[in-house]
Order: structure tokens, then C-alpha cells, then sequence
């Protein structure tokens, strides 16, 4: 039975989708170098937990499992899929168990274990890889679960009792730290002791404990309770004692400044998640947004939904509450006052049931004139019984996903129905057995069991269909078009851009922002991806809408500088950065990422004080970078960088201190071994500074700046002949680099080369051929090769664009001077 559950869910295996979570892939907490503990003091994304940006999911257990993931396979998919396809089986596997302590071993606890192993609403938990969080949850929910079940029979007669009710409580920690909703178990474990194994009525509860019996009952009830509100105030506790905060297109009717919208908006999202579970035939990776429209006026023809919700749910536990008669059901059977069923099960009235509730799990027998207990088969619960713990299981894990307590960070998320799904699948069940067993047909039988089994068959079906929707991620976002376009067709574009289908991708984002026109995140990556084909006025336009729609979002300011410094606008770029370094770090998404652009900002700026010559200045926002640096960033450049300004302020051990920080954060970064090859030259360290320059070389052997800093080394050492191959490699491999191609000119110069030396001008000419010093050293090096008249139209052509310019006059003057003893007419004549 329990292995036929289990085939079913393995049409989740074939799901290839590694789902792009900050929970992975930029979670810190998962690599090796990161300390272990830091998994129980951060959130579920690696935030720190006190952080006013966290989002305070607190699921230490979950994000290990993740960590051991990364140690054996790194980012590959397929080992996290195994791990939650597995989770998944167990589950069934511990379901399909439970559910035979409600239908014994008859086909209605196959029934099921069938319904939970194939329902499509799991497709998100299984297949998402965040979604182990729900399924690991689940495992230990139902661990503590059965252990309550077996400390009830067993505490009346047996010491091993203790170890169940402790079972029961580790594991309802273990749940809680898997995802936060896992302690709501306590309170399912409690349902079960007063309604199922002891059978109260509501009226009967405050009777027994005024009149103290059933202690142990009461005992345990303490017990569940005690630990229940421990674990709830340590939760509370350990998290900063405050509720995580979420934007408005996270949870829009939490933001909505109507009590009215937001009390019928709440009411009805249960509704809206009861009928995903009955019938998930439109399912989305993202619920977000205007997903589900507000509910702004009680005209509004949802509320109808509302009303006949809640009335059927006060219904059902109104009836399964109320006395029930001496008619009980076993094994799909009716039975009444304690007649034996077909199967062979002993059935009980209710009122033989109460006479024998305690004992139901032993008898005594005497052998050899010693008694022992046996142990017995205990009584299967009513259907009323098993009603109010599937309503129990339905609805108490949910509870916290209702905005009652504290405000939610989505408005309806698949996964978080898989714990609530266990209570939903017992319903069909017991439904559908309490039908079969009032049908006085064999023909009204057959049809409900066929009904019941083509219900599975259709789950199944839409789970391997949904299943097709998971196997990548474009096929996944096309897929929540029809639900949410805006956040759609805005991963979409992601998607599109990283495979190099640059149109679509535009359109795309296009799209996203037409349904939605406020989206920082898509403004921003509609911007990237203009920057990065060339369009760069079209990138600072809707970088400036990003930064207008949400003005704490430091990657817009990071590019908009960028973009600015490279167009020469130097104050405005500067502007920009400061602006950057001044946001806090307050009630953000994503604290880290911010703080890495805020470094990156930083930097730049530093950069630009650099190449002003404001090198104290420089290193004054180097270091304020270096304390606001978060620790994933990279830091080897910004090393380098302090490395630079201390050199040019002839501040050399300070200068070498910073290269070696730049080489150990970074074994193999380039520019620190050019720069420290350079420092290394300067203080007379010969043979190592060539060792560096080498290394760089070595390094990445097809960029040409390697090759014409150690050309440069080499001048210095007055080997012209290989500083000048190092010149011509230097240019040959960057001949679209201005720097590269006008230094290997210089360098051929100054090793006599004027041939090779006037090619790599005009070469640089060419590169920028409005750049006066080229121009200038263009016609010098043509004076030199006796090429007068083209020494005097480059010459005239750097004073244009730069006519004070001194040594281009007196160049020019003194050409002039040659053509005229050579009879050559001149444009000053």
C-alpha cells in the first residue's frame, strides 16, 4: 500500500529546474569558508536575522541541508532535486502511515496516501528547490505527529511514554527550524488527544477539567502547551523581537491604507487557496502583485465565495463537533452497538467506546498466574473524529499564512499549501468513504470509488503537466503569463537575456512594464541591458525612472555613474556616487547586494579622485568603501587600488602592504601583479619585479596589457630589443585598445624604432582621431621619419583641438623652419 503512495510521487523526479533563489545561489552561508554557525544566526537568505532588511525566515535546518548539497556537488541541480524528490517520498511514506491509524488497512488509507502522492499543488515544494523548506517541515510535522499518536496509547500503562512525548517535542522543534509554520503541530497533536483518541465533545471539556479527570490528558495538553509558547518566545526572541517588513507588491492589501479592503481582501485569500487545492487547474511560480485583484467593495461578487467558505467550514465543524448517534463506521462498514464487521475489526458504539477509550490499546491476561498486557489493535475514530483533525490539519498550519498575526511576505504561495494539503486529502477521503457507506447500491458505490480513483488519476495528470512547466525556467514564466504578467514576462526577460536573445529580452521587459510600469527591478534591467549594447542615453533614462521609482536602489546609481563618468559629465557622475554611499542599509530586500554597490560606488568614486590627482582624497573613500564592505564582495581590485594611491604619494611600504592584500585576497589577479611589479622596479628589486610581470603574462597570455608593462620594465632596463617585442605583441593583441596601442608607439620610439613607432601612432590616430596628444605624437614621429608635409597637417590638426597647446607650436615652428631652408611651401605662407 505505502509503496504504491510512494510510485506516484516520482512523476516529480522528472523536474530539471534549478530555481535562481538568493537562498542558493548568492546565500554566503553555503560555502565552505563561510563558519557553520553562521547558519543559525542568519534568515533563510543569509541576512542576519537582527537586521531591519531580513525577512526573519528562520530555517537553520533547511539552509544546512542546502550547505551539504553545495560541499557534494557545488550549484549542480541534480543532487538538491534528488534531496527533495526523496523528502517527497518519505512524506507519502509517513502520510500513507498516519492515515492508516484514521482507515486502517483497507483501500481508503491507499486512497490517501494516493491523493497526497499525486497532488498538483506540491509540484512548487518538490520541484522548487526552496521549497524544501515546506517538504522538510512536513517530514518532522508528521514525525512529531505519530510520536504524539503513540505516546496517547501508550501513557496509561507504559513507561516508553516519555520517550514518545519527547520525540514529539524534538521533533516539533526540528519542523520549526525547518520552516516557521512546523510547530503549529503541537496544536494539531492537541486536537487529536481531546476529539480523536479521547472523543470530547465541545461541551465536555471544561466539565473534565473542573472536575479533574483525565489528568493525563491535561497533563499532556500542558506539556504541547509549554513547549508550543517556549519555542514560540525563543523564535521571537532570537529574531530582534520585531515583524520582518515586506514592499507593496509583495503583499499589496497589507500596504492598503482601507481597513475595510484589507479585512475583505484577507478573508477571502483562503478561499482563493481552498480552491487551488480542490481544483488546481491554473497554477503560477508567483502569486505577487495584482495576481489577486483587492477587494475594495462589499458588491464585489468574491465576497459570495467568502460567505459560503466559512459558512461550509462552521458547518462541518459544527456537525462533526455535536453528539453523534450509537452508528459507527468501520472499514467502510455500519455497524451498530458493537456488531463485528466483515474485516474482522471489533466496532464499538460511542458509548461502549467511552467505557473502554483507555484501554482500547491493551488487556490484561494472566499465564502461569502472572498478568500481562497485551497489546491490542486500537479502535479506528468516527468519521465526525476524523473531520475535525482533517479541518485541524487544514486549517491550523495555514493559519499563519493568513495575515492574522503579522503581515506576510506574498499574497498566496503554492508551497505553503503542502502542510495543509495532508488535511485537505483526509477530507476527500472520509468524504468520500461516508458517501460509499450510505450508498444502498452497489451501482452508487462503485461510482463514488471510481469518482474518488479518476480524481487521482486527474491529479496525477496535471502534476506531470505542471512538472513540464518546471523543467526550465522559461517554460516556467511563460507559464505564469495568464496569472501574473507584470513578474512574468520581467523573469522571462531575464531568462531571454541570458541566452544572448537580446530583442526578445527587450521586449520582454517592454511587456513587464506595460502591465506594470512602476517595477524598479525591471526598470533597471531594461536599463542594463541597453547599457550593454551600446545604448547608453536610453540606459540612463530608465536608470533614472529605477531610481525614482525606489530610491534606495544602489546598482541604479552604481551604472547611472558609470554611464556619466564615461561621458565626461565627471561632477554629476560624482554626485551620483556620493548619493549612492549615503543610503542606508535599512529595511532592504537585499542588504547585501546593496551593500556591495554602495562599495562598488565607492570605488568608482575613489577612481575618479584618482585620476584627478586627489590621491589623499582617493583614499579616504577607499577605506570608507573597505568598512562598508560586505563580506561576498570581491575585494582585490579596491586593494589594488590603495595600492596605487599610496604609490603615487611615494607611501611605498604602505603601497607594497596593500599590493600583497590585493594578491592574497586574489592569487591570480593581474593588475596587482603589474602594479607590484612596478613598486618592486622602483626600489631597486629587479629580478623579482620581472618574476611579477611574467606571472601577469602567464596569467592570461592573450591581453596585451601584460605584455607592454613589462615592455615598459624592460626600456627602464635599456633592453630595447625585447621591449620592443614586448610593444608589438602589446599592440597586436589590443589593437582596439587606445592605451595599449599609443604606450607600444612610445615605447618603439624610445627604442629608436621610428618605422614600427609610426605605425602604432597612426593606429592610435585612428583609435581617437579627436585626441590631440595623439595627433600631436603622430606628427612628430613623421617629422622625425622626414614626412614633413603629413608632421604639418597632424600638427595642425592637434591645434585645433587644442590650440595653446605649447609643445605642438614649438614642434610645429621648428618644422616649419626645415621646410622653408628645403624650399617646401607651408600653410603659414
Amino acid at each position: 500500500m505505502i509503496v504504491s503512495s510512494l510510485s506516484c510521487c516520482l512523476a516529480h523526479f522528472f523536474v530539471f529546474i534549478f530555481f535562481n533563489s538568493r537562498a542558493i545561489k548568492t546565500n554566503q552561508d553555503l560555502l565552505s569558508e563561510t563558519p557553520w554557525t553562521h547558519i543559525f544566526y542568519n534568515d533563510f537568505w543569509g541576512t542576519l536575522l537582527t537586521h531591519s532588511g531580513s525577512h526573519k525566515s528562520y530555517r537553520p535546518l533547511c539552509t544546512l541541508s542546502f550547505r551539504i548539497n553545495h560541499a557534494i556537488g557545488g550549484l549542480d541541480p541534480w543532487s538538491y532535486h534528488l534531496v527533495n524528490v526523496l523528502l517527497h517520498a518519505a512524506v507519502t511514506g509517513l502520510f500513507t502511515n498516519f492515515s492508516r491509524i484514521l482507515f486502517g488497512d483497507g483501500y481508503w488509507t491507499l486512497i490517501a496516501g494516493l491523493l497526497f502522492a499525486s497532488h498538483p499543488i506540491h509540484t512548487e515544494a518538490v520541484a522548487g528547490i526552496v521549497g524544501r523548506a515546506d517538504v522538510g517541515a512536513c517530514f518532522f510535522f508528521l514525525l512529531s505527529l505519530i510520536c504524539y499518536v503513540k505516546h496517547c496509547s501508550t501513557r496509561s500503562y507504559s513507561a516508553s511514554t516519555w520517550g514518545w512525548i519527547l520525540g514529539t517535542g524534538l521533533c516539533a522543534g526540528c519542523s520549526m527550524l525547518w520552516k516557521e509554520q512546523g510547530v503549529t503541530v503541537l496544536a494539531v497533536s492537541a486536537v487529536y488527544d481531546i476529539f480523536v483518541f479521547h472523543r470530547l465533545k465541545m461541551h465536555q471539556i471544561i466539565p473534565s477539567i473542573y472536575k479533574r479527570k483525565n489528568l493525563s490528558l491535561l497533563f499532556s495538553i500542558g506539556l504541547l502547551t509549554f513547549w508550543g509558547s517556549t519555542l514560540l518566545g525563543v523564535r521571537l526572541y532570537w529574531m530582534g523581537n520585531k515583524p520582518p517588513s515586506f514592499s507593496n507588491s509583495d503583499n499589496p492589501a497589507a500596504d492598503s491604507d482601507s481597513f475595510f479592503t484589507r479585512t475583505l481582501t484577507f478573508l477571502y485569500l483562503p478561499t482563493k487557496n481552498l480552491w487551488l487545492l480542490l481544483c488546481p487547474d491554473t497554477l503560477s511560480f508567483d502569486w505577487s502583485m495584482d495576481a489577486v485583484p483587492l477587494l475594495k467593495t462589499a458588491s464585489d461578487w468574491r465576497n459570495l465565495h467568502t460567505v459560503a467558505f466559512y459558512a461550509g467550514l462552521l458547518l462541518l465543524a459544527y456537525f462533526s463537533l455535536k453528539s453523534s448517534s450509537n452508528k459507527r463506521e468501520c472499514n467502510g462498514k455500519t455497524v451498530m452497538n458493537g456488531k463485528q464487521n466483515t474485516n474482522g475489526h471489533s466496532c464499538h458504539s460511542d458509548l461502549e467506546y467511552k467505557s473502554l477509550e483507555l484501554k482500547s490499546s491493551f488487556t490484561s491476561k494472566e499465564e502461569n498466574g502472572v498478568k500481562k498486557h497485551v497489546t491490542q489493535r486500537p479502535q479506528l475514530p468516527s468519521t465526525e473524529n476524523i473531520v475535525l483533525l482533517s479541518l485541524s490539519l487544514l486549517i491550523v498550519p495555514f493559519v499563519p499564512a493568513t495575515n492574522l498575526f503579522f503581515y506576510v511576505g506574498f499574497v498566496i504561495a503554492e508551497r505553503v499549501l503542502y502542510i495543509p494539503s495532508m488535511g485537505f486529502c483526509l477530507l476527500i477521503t472520509v468524504g468520500a468513504r461516508a458517501l460509499y457507506v450510505k450508498a444502498q447500491k452497489r451501482f452508487l458505490k462503485n461510482l463514488i470509488f471510481y469518482a474518488t480513483a479518476a480524481l487521482i488519476f486527474f491529479y496525477g495528470l496535471k502534476t506531470v503537466v505542471r512538472n513540464g512547466d518546471w523543467q526550465n525556467e522559461e517554460m516556467l514564466y511563460k507559464s505564469g503569463i495568464k496569472v501574473n504578467p507584470a513578474k512574468a514576462w520581467g523573469n522571462l526577460g531575464n531568462v531571454l537575456k541570458s541566452q544572448s536573445k537580446i530583442t526578445e529580452a527587450e521586449s520582454a521587459y517592454r511587456n513587464a512594464l506595460y502591465y506594470r510600469s512602476n517595477m524598479a527591478d525591471m526598470l533597471y534591467n531594461l536599463g542594463l541591458l541597453l547599457q550593454e549594447n551600446g545604448r547608453f542615453s536610453e540606459a540612463l533614462h530608465y536608470y533614472k525612472l529605477a531610481i525614482g521609482s525606489r530610491p534606495t536602489l544602489a546598482s541604479a546609481y552604481l551604472n547611472t555613474g558609470i554611464i556619466l563618468m564615461n561621458q565626461g559629465k565627471i561632477e554629476e557622475a560624482r554626485r551620483t556616487f556620493l548619493k549612492c554611499s549615503e543610503i542606508p542599509d535599512e529595511n532592504l530586500k537585499d542588504p547585501h547586494a546593496h551593500k556591495s554597490s554602495v562599495t562598488s560606488c565607492l570605488y568608482n568614486l575613489g577612481k575618479l579622485f584618482h585620476e584627478q590627482g586627489h590621491y589623499e582624497d582617493a583614499l579616504m573613500v577607499y577605506k570608507e568603501a573597505i568598512q562598508k564592505m560586505p563580506r561576498q564582495f570581491a575585494p582585490q581590485s579596491l586593494y589594488n587600488m590603495m595600492g596605487e594611491a599610496y604609490m603615487r604619494l611615494s607611501k611605498l611600504p604602505e603601497a607594497e602592504h596593500w599590493y600583497m592584500e590585493s594578491l592574497r585576497s586574489k592569487t591570480d589577479h593581474i593588475p596587482a601583479h603589474l602594479t607590484y611589479g612596478k613598486l618592486l622596479a622602483l626600489t631597486g628589486r629587479k629580478s623579482e619585479a620581472e618574476k611579477y610581470f611574467l606571472k601577469a603574462i602567464q596569467l592570461d597570455p592573450t591581453k596585451g596589457n601584460g605584455y607592454m608593462h613589462y615592455g615598459q620594465f624592460l626600456l627602464e632596463e635599456s633592453r630595447l630589443i625585447e621591449a620592443a617585442e614586448m610593444a608589438k605583441k602589446a599592440a597586436e593583441l589590443d589593437n582596439s585598445e587606445f592605451d595599449v596601442v599609443f604606450n607600444a608607439a612610445h615605447m618603439l620610439r624610445q627604442a629608436s624604432l621610428n618605422e614600427a613607432a609610426e605605425k602604432y601612432y597612426e593606429m592610435a590616430a585612428g583609435l581617437r582621431p579627436n585626441y590631440p596628444a595623439a595627433l600631436m605624437n603622430l606628427g612628430a614621429i613623421l617629422h622625425l621619419n622626414g614626412k614633413l608635409k603629413d608632421a604639418e597637417a597632424n600638427y595642425l590638426r592637434a591645434l585645433q583641438f587644442k590650440p595653446d597647446d605649447i609643445i605642438t607650436q614649438s614642434n610645429l615652428r621648428k618644422l616649419w623652419n626645415i621646410m622653408e631652408k628645403q624650399g617646401l611651401k607651408t600653410s603659414k605662407t
